[in-house]
C-alpha cells in the first residue's frame, strides 16, 4: 500500500496519505479539509527482508573496489556493511570505522588500545 506526499492548493501545507490502490476514494486535506491536494514527486523507500539484505552483501560485485591495504577503503567498506544490515553496530564499531578514516591501520588502531 503506498504512502504518497501531497501539498494541498488552498494552504499549502504538506501531508503524507496512504493511497488504497483499486478503490476510488476524495482525498482531502487533513489541515483545511480542502480537496485540492496536487500528488508531489517524492522518494521511495523500500523494505528489505533481512536475507534479502544479506544476499547483498554476499555480492562480490558490491566490494571490488575495497583496497585491503588502505584504510579509508577498508572503513567505507564498513560504513556500507552497515548501512545494508541496517542496524546499529555499536560504539566499538562506530570508533574503529573513525580511526580507519583518520587513515591508521588495523595493527596501529590494536596497539593504540593495548
Amino acid at each position: 500500500m503506498p504512502i504518497y506526499e501531497f501539498v494541498c492548493e488552498e494552504c499549502s501545507r504538506r501531508q503524507s496519505l496512504l493511497v488504497l490502490s483499486g478503490r476510488e476514494c476524495t482525498i482531502e486535506c487533513k489541515f483545511c479539509g480542502s480537496d485540492r491536494l496536487k500528488r508531489l514527486v517524492s522518494r521511495v523507500k523500500v523494505v528489505m527482508s533481512e536475507e534479502s539484505r544479506l544476499e547483498r552483501l554476499a555480492d562480490p560485485s558490491k566490494w571490488g573496489d575495497v583496497n585491503e591495504e588502505d584504510p579509508k577503503s577498508v572503513a567505507k567498506m564498513m560504513k556500507k556493511m552497515g548501512s545494508e544490515l541496517g542496524e546499529d553496530l555499536g560504539d566499538e564499531f562506530h570508533e574503529m570505522v573513525d580511526e580507519l578514516e583518520s587513515g591508521k591501520l588495523p595493527e596501529e588502531v590494536n596497539n593504540d588500545h593495548d
